[in-house]
């Protein structure tokens, strides 16, 4: 057992050993001394290491290179006079190491006047001369173990060691945040890295907040404000811009002091100017502008590029790829670059058809490493199967994203030509796995409500458009992607008797489940309305009375357009509703201009103008809603025009082609619905006669003379004792079981015959299940449904329509042929 311990102790100071190893001799001095100061923080346990040299005149110490918390806090100087003492000091003259507790640092006027005493402090020698200062929060000070890590980098520390070096940080510029009300003490150094007058300064905070760049500013309030801040260090860097407009790196370290003694939060630290320390943007800057994108993506590919972005250039990457945990498959979302010719054969051949998709059990490395959960690192020349091989032949980074104490995917780093992973790299990619492991999972959430939320609107919307006669309709619906709640656009065709077809756009103020709630309600209403063959004004009249009767706090608008696709005309009514835009076959567009009502559900009494339109053949009919023509920086007026422009330069032959077209520049902060229907006329059109029947004892009769002189002018002249036959069955049930007027209308095209009966009763004919041999009625609509090819009923207007549909053996010449 005492041997097992021994070697425990002893792991630390191995590892100090390993990483010193690292730090070659072509390395910068100035840098590899930071390396070496960093690796007192790891392995010694310390919060805080500093150099300090004698300077050209020997006669005093100055700090030379520090790392880890402000040296202010623990009442270490920037200088120490060698003819005054100090730890530093008797270091530097005697040689020997000074190991000092807290209580050994109580009678220290350093210690003594800061808040924070129940620390411990190591200074020692350096092999050129000069002091190692180690500070430890523990007040006991370091133990064994950490005292040979010390003293182990103390001979390490070789470099820059003279005072007269450029120091790794201004001196003096210190400032201290009280964190109750913002009031803050600063320097007369840090005013000037601020490039403000001192007699300008008002003392607050938000003075200093106000120079920093607006992208870092969220990173830097983490630290300033109290609700963010935690007890403990901190450390990072900023932009501010200065005068001349260009931005400047500043780096920040603090640490917050918790009240005490009748104070309160203290937030204590230094600011120095970081621009001359980094030769590009570190590795801490990258990590903080990971976060502030991925604090802002949304979706998963959101994430996946942002993780891209903070790893392919800056690591010299030659291909990343980023994948989600889907059961047991990875589902690759982003390929950089996205070329399959640039990725492994195999993910090409024997992947799923949506490529890129595997099981992981298909790589067993990659499956270990993402059941050790920590990122695995393989070199140049690493055997590893082909689908790995090929992605880093030059070297492989595998990255495991973490989050909630689970798995999200994974990131793959690959390199062509043979790459030396730096500590440095690897402690990149470690935080970056960690930061999108969490942003993943959480954009996943975000992705699978946001397609529930789409599936449900789109269960509001038609499944599918109708086959139209002498049209062509196509629609889109674009979900908004600023939120997470349901929209109120919504669109419909609705085929209509007599080859007319109603449509239909509109959109419900707000965006929540009563709006969407009631888009389906109006789109019903609309329906059934338009079902019942009224006119375009008294349609959207009824809908609005319903809205109003419904007694909701929202209103909605709408454009309802009937065309007569017989006769190319076309009425239509606005609702508070954006026109239709046309596109005429010569190419010129109009935006129709037309008197249009209030929206529904706003005015009880309302009036509802009908405007009309007509279509030639080839004419392209639009509407919109106006989350496709309006926006925070487009005019409405302005949105429609380029509409407009977008119809001319179409070719109105692919109209999907079209809609997909128009949306690429729609505002997706809006819900977006589109409606595009060409009008090319119909190619055959029907003959249709109509005839009103008289309540006389020669009623069916007449009827029945009335389509036999119809179907002579028509040229039908078999089949008709069965149209007849239908007829009188038609018109004896209208006459009676209803009052009122009857009406017979027959219609012919092509070999089929419709033959329909309106009365004013909304009651269905009922087929009878049974009829007895005594039965005396009841069997005309058998015969009916024996003799016709189909039949049913319409309601129109108050009342209904029965028709029944006769197949003709010959199909006589129709009108348009």
């Amino acid at each position: 057992m005492g041997s097992e311990g021994a070697a425990g102790r002893r792991t630390r100071t191995l590892r100090a050993e390993l990483a010193l190893k690292t730090l070659t001799e072509d390395l910068d001095p100035r840098e590899r001394l930071r390396r070496v100061l960093e690796q007192a923080l790891v392995f010694a346990g310390a919060t805080l290491a500093a150099v300090y040299t004698p300077d050209e005149a020997g006669g005093q110490l100055r700090v030379t290179e520090s790392v880890g918390v402000p040296r202010a806090l623990y009442g270490l100087r920037d200088t120490y006079p060698l003819a005054d003492g100090g730890p530093a000091a008797d270091v530097y003259r005697s040689g020997q190491p000074l190991w000092l507790a807290a209580e050994d640092l109580g009678r220290c006027v350093d210690a003594r006047r800061l808040p924070v005493r129940d620390f411990s402090l190591a200074v020692l020698p350096l092999r050129d001369g000069g002091a190692l200062a180690a500070v430890s929060d523990s007040p006991d000070g370091f133990d064994a173990e950490e005292r040979e890590c010390l003293q182990m980098l103390a001979e390490a520390v070789v470099g820059p060691t003279r005072a007269s070096a450029t120091p790794s940080e201004p001196t003096g510029s210190s400032f201290s945040l009280a964190m109750d009300s913002g009031r803050v003490e600063v320097d007369d150094e840090m005013l000037e890295l601020f490039e403000i007058d001192p007699q300008d300064f008002d003392g607050r905070v938000e003075t200093l907040l106000a120079r920093t760049v607006p992208e870092d500013l969220p990173a830097l309030m983490s630290v300033v404000e109290a609700d963010h801040m935690s007890i403990g260090d901190r450390e990072l860097e900023f932009r501010i811009l200065q005068p001349s407009g260009e931005p400047r790196w500043l780096r920040l370290r603090g640490r917050l002091l918790p009240a005490g003694e009748g104070r309160p939060d203290l937030l204590v630290g230094t600011v120095a100017d970081a621009s001359k320390l980094r030769p590009a943007v570190s590795d801490v800057t990258r990590i903080q502008r990971l976060a502030a994108a991925l604090a802002t993506a949304g979706t998963v590919r959101d994430v996946s590029r942002a993780v891209v972005a903070a790893l392919r250039k800056p690591l010299q990457a030659d291909r990343v790829a980023l994948a989600e945990l889907e059961s047991d498959r990875l589902v690759v979302t982003v390929l950089d670059p996205p070329e399959p010719e640039a990725w492994p054969e195999l993910w090409r051949t024997e992947w799923r058809s949506e490529w890129p998709d595997a099981p992981v059990r298909a790589m067993p490395t990659l499956a270990t490493a993402l059941r050790e959960g920590r990122a695995q690192i393989w070199p140049a020349g690493t055997a590893l199967e082909p689908a790995l091989a090929e992605v880093g032949p030059g070297g492989l980074a595998v990255l495991p994203l973490s989050a909630s104490g689970g798995l999200a995917g994974a990131c793959l780093v690959g390199w062509n030509d043979p790459h030396d992973f730096a500590p440095d790299e690897r402690a990149l990619l470690t935080a970056v796995a960690g930061l999108a492991g969490q942003a993943l999972l959480r954009a996943h959430s975000f992705d699978a409500e946001h397609e529930l939320i789409g599936m449900l609107q789109r269960a509001l919307l038609p499944r599918r458009l109708p086959r139209l006669p002498g049209a062509v309709a196509v629609a889109r619906y674009l979900p908004t992607t600023a939120g997470l709640e349901l929209g109120g656009d919504w669109y419909d065709v609705i085929p209509l008797p007599d080859n007319h077809v109603a449509l239909v756009i509109g959109d419900v103020q707000g965006h929540s489940a009563g709006a969407a709630t009631l888009m389906g309600q109006l789109r019903t209403a609309l329906r059934a309305y338009a079902v019942e063959g009224h006119p375009p004004d008294v349609v959207v009249s009824r809908a609005n009375r319903l809205l109003l009767d419904m007694e909701s706090d929202l209103f909605a608008t709408c454009c309802y357009v009937d065309v007569d696709m017989e006769e190319g005309t076309a009425w239509y009514v606005r609702a508070g509703h954006l026109p239709p835009v046309l596109r005429h076959p010569d190419g010129t567009t109009e935006i129709v201009e037309s008197e249009g009502g209030p929206p529904l559900g706003v005015i009880t009494q309302a009036d509802f103008p009908v405007s009309p339109l007509r279509l030639q053949p080839g004419t392209l009919v639009a509407l919109t809603t106006d989350g496709l023509v309006e926006s925070a920086e487009l005019d409405l007026e302005d949105g429609l025009e380029r509409l407009a422009d977008q119809l001319s330069a179409a070719d109105p032959g692919h109209l999907g082609l079209v809609a997909d077209a128009v949306l690429t520049e729609a505002n997706r902060s809006d819900d977006v619905a589109l409606l595009l229907v060409r009008y090319d006329g119909m190619a055959v059109r029907p003959l249709r006669e109509s005839w009103t029947v008289w309540r006389v004892p020669e009623a069916v009769r007449h009827a029945r003379r009335f389509t036999r002189r119809t179907m002579r002018a028509w040229g039908v002249t078999e089949d008709l004792d069965t149209v007849q036959l239908v007829v009188s069955e038609l018109v004896t049930n209208a006459l009676v079981h209803t009052d009122g007027q009857v009406r017979l209308d027959l219609t012919l095209i092509n070999h089929r015959l419709r033959i329909a009966v309106a009365d004013s009763s909304p009651r269905t004919p009922v087929k009878p299940t049974s009829i007895g041999w005594e039965a005396t009625g009841g069997r005309g609509i058998l015969l009916v449904e024996a003799v016709s090819a189909g039949w049913g009923t319409l309601p129109v207007s108050g009342g209904k329509q029965v028709w029944a549909d006769v197949a003709l053996e010959h199909s006589p010449l129709t009108a348009g042929t």
